[in-house]
């Protein structure tokens, strides 16, 4: 469902993305909390795993098409190497049916990402997840936070999309630095009212009905 053709008065996010350690996971929640917020704002979680992989070509009919029934897609995975992980891409690469058919033209996007340093070129994962998007002719989102906000807001100083760093010791179980972990769940909220903001001017009187 594109925004040109949205007819719905509710609107989905999805959040696709890969989680090796766990600590992806925890980030696509919070930001999935916070989209929820949003009156209006329905949320899937979409993990890529390495089941999904055979031969080499990720294959998930389920996942495709809840990302094209959805609004808005929100790409996460964890920095490996200065870009995206593995699995992540080749979910990117079995988009190309969808690009060729120019289904996810108009959508929003918007884009997380991890690693366990303050920098780790984790900009080059967000420009990665942007420059994808646009293949697609989608909306994306960029954030507005300031950085150095006495709660840790966008701690890391990141506006095309939410950056973290692992908040916890190697070989500990999976676990977010709290000021992350607020500023993933500020982000959520925020896609989510550019989505719902969208809606409004273009169905003012289904979200009106709605609310």
């Amino acid at each position: 469902m594109s925004r040109a053709t949205a007819a719905s008065t509710v609107s989905t996010l999805s959040v696709v993305f890969f989680s090796g350690t766990g600590t992806t996971d925890l980030l696509a929640q919070a930001i999935g909390e916070g989209a929820a917020s949003v009156d209006g704002v329905q949320v899937k979680l979409l993990r890529v795993t390495g089941e999904q992989i055979d031969k080499g070509r990720w294959q998930d009919d389920a996942v495709l098409e809840a990302l094209s029934a959805s609004d808005a897609i929100v790409f996460g995975s964890p920095t490996f190497m200065g870009g995206a992980a593995a699995p992540f891409k080749a979910f990117a690469d079995a988009t190309a049916g969808i690009w060729y058919g120019r289904g996810w033209v108009g959508k929003f996007a918007g884009g997380f990402t991890i690693s366990g340093s303050p920098s780790g070129d984790k900009l080059h994962t967000l420009a990665y997840f942007n420059l994808l998007a646009a293949q697609h002719g989608m909306t994306w989102l960029n954030w507005n936070e300031l950085p150095h906000q006495a709660d840790g807001t966008n701690r890391l100083a990141s506006f095309m999309g939410l950056m973290a760093q692992n908040g916890g010791a190697p070989g500990s179980p999976p676990a977010l630095d709290p000021a992350d972990a607020l500023s993933a769940g500020k982000h959520g909220r925020y896609l989510a009212q550019h989505v719902r903001r969208y809606a409004a001017v273009s169905q003012p009187e289904a979200v009106a009905a709605a609310a």
